[in-house]
């Protein structure tokens, strides 16, 4: 396992240029064939990406950015370093992604920027979000941190919108323990971000010193340390390769799961793709019916635990965090149909290199703790 990735990384390092250089730029223009879109800058995180997409469309203090309480901190931390306010709408029950309609509610004379996120890998409904963007003048920056594989009715997730984020975090279906890509369509977009992620310098280190010649560098913004190194680009190539791959199996053992789990009356399952779509299939996450339970969802997780299978929770809505709370006076309530899910849901071991034996032995800790519990 993971052969053709130690390969690469010993090759980089024989090469002796371990920073942002052939590697990272290989990886660009696979990731952007990859996705059908025009440009894509490596970065070292997904966050990096967001925020670098929020600086470059203007976002600045006074503006409003709407997104779902239902998604990572990241998402929402990246508004407020920009200084703009983070205003949320509820997500649609039957998808858990955000629902277009409470967008529009949301929408004011301040509000610059749409953060849809596709949500465990299921594409959000971009035809909706996209129209309400062009209705209101707004920018759409998707967050497809779960969604590399994604497809929304014939377009692939990173190809649709004024910029999208990706994520290669170690538990990411693409991984490279660290690191993210932020494509987009625009050129002067694409260049103004990719001097921005590397201190804001008009040429990289590996154009000022290849056998070029030498060439000084002037900084032209105040930019940041986002970029990507070529040790990290080196464990993403391969795996980019591998991604459709890995796709099959996880839709085979969505399948296997769906199939054992659908009769269990206290659980719900987590929503498929809609017609004309592709879910990633990052994680698996069923809902739990605590109506029908004696036991509240972390007493579930832990007994998941005491069982050997490890789980986990995606996610608290951020509005409930204490910063969100304190800052913003957020109050539980405001978002129900987040809240809902967020209290109910359980993300269960669900990873390609499983074997078959691994997703019964999960299916069969469910269903145990399940029958122990259920009232």
């Amino acid at each position: 396992m993971f052969q053709e990735e130690i390969a690469q990384v010993v090759e980089t390092l024989r090469s002796g240029w371990w920073g942002t250089g052939a590697k990272a730029h290989e990886f660009e223009a696979e990731f952007a064939k990859y996705i059908g879109c025009k440009h894509a800058i490596a970065l070292n995180s997904a966050t990096a990406g967001l925020h670098l997409a929020l600086d470059v469309l203007g976002v600045r203090s006074g503006d409003e950015v709407i997104t779902t309480p239902l998604t990572f901190v990241s998402t929402v931390n990246v508004i407020v370093h920009r200084g703009a306010r983070p205003v949320f709408a509820d997500v649609d029950p039957a998808t858990w992604n955000i629902d277009p309609a409470e967008i529009e509610k949301k929408i004011t004379p301040k509000t610059k920027v749409v953060i849809p996120v596709h949500l465990h890998g299921r594409p959000c409904d971009m035809a909706a979000i996209t129209a309400v963007a062009k209705k209101y003048r707004l920018y759409v920056v998707e967050d497809a941190a779960h969604a590399t594989e994604a497809w929304y009715k014939g377009q692939k997730i990173g190809s649709i919108s004024d910029f999208t984020a990706f994520s290669f975090y170690a538990t990411k279906n693409l991984a490279t323990g660290e690191g993210g890509m932020l494509t987009t369509n625009n050129q002067p977009w694409a260049e103004e971000a990719r001097i921005k992620s590397l201190h804001g310098i008009s040429k990289d280190a590996w154009k000022r010193y290849s056998s070029a010649g030498f060439t000084p560098y002037e900084a032209i913004y105040a930019g940041y340390k986002y970029n990507m190194p070529d040790l990290t680009a080196s464990l993403g190539l391969p795996q980019l390769k591998r991604l459709e791959k890995n796709l099959a199996i996880r839709r085979r053992y969505w399948k296997l799961m769906d199939r054992a789990l659908s009769d269990i009356e206290e659980i719900g399952l987590p929503p498929d793709e809609e017609a004309g779509t592709v879910h990633a299939r990052h994680l698996y996450a069923i809902l739990l019916r605590l109506d029908r339970l004696k036991i509240p969802r972390n007493q579930f997780i832990n007994a998941l635990q005491t069982e050997g299978i490890g789980a986990g929770i995606h996610f608290e809505p951020v509005h409930l965090h204490k910063f969100y709370r304190e800052k913003y006076g957020f109050k539980k309530g405001q978002f129900p149909n987040a809240e809902y899910i967020g209290e109910r849901t359980v993300s269960l071991p669900f990873y390609p290199h499983m074997s078959e034996q691994d997703v019964n032995d999960v299916i069969e800790a469910v269903r145990k703790i399940v029958e122990y519990y259920r009232k």
